[in-house]
């Protein structure tokens, strides 16, 4: 498995709105898109940062998720596990790619993304 870098963090977010205007008006964060309240994205001078709704940001439930992209999912999980991870599974969406949702050690979520156009198997 090789990580080609850090896609994005999100927040798990309960309230979209208040928590965009505080990202947006505090910070000063540029907003990239939004998704109605499933999902906003900011630019941070060229990283990404997102606010997802819990629906949006399952199986995380609160804090910070850390999305690292790959080339593909060949052999991901048994790495994952192998190294004291658990794997919860893939979820296609669609022309954006597929995420692989894991928990490391302590049980937080941390994600690895694969762009659309390759195959997202486990």
């Amino acid at each position: 498995m090789k990580v080609i870098r850090l896609q994005t963090a999100f927040l798990v977010s309960a309230d979209m709105d208040a928590q965009s205007r505080f990202y947006e008006q505090a910070l000063g964060l540029k907003l990239k898109f939004r998704d109605g309240d499933r999902w906003a994205q900011y630019d941070a001078n060229g990283t990404s940062i997102a606010l997802a709704s819990r629906e949006e940001a399952h199986p995380a439930t609160q804090g910070a998720v850390l999305v690292f992209e790959v080339e593909n999912f060949d052999g991901v999980a048994e790495h994952i596990e192998r190294h004291g991870g658990l794997c919860l599974g893939v979820r296609d969406m669609g022309s954006h790619g597929a995420v692989l949702s894991a928990k490391d050690p302590n049980g937080n979520i941390v994600q690895f993304f694969c762009r659309a156009g390759t195959e997202p198997t486990r």
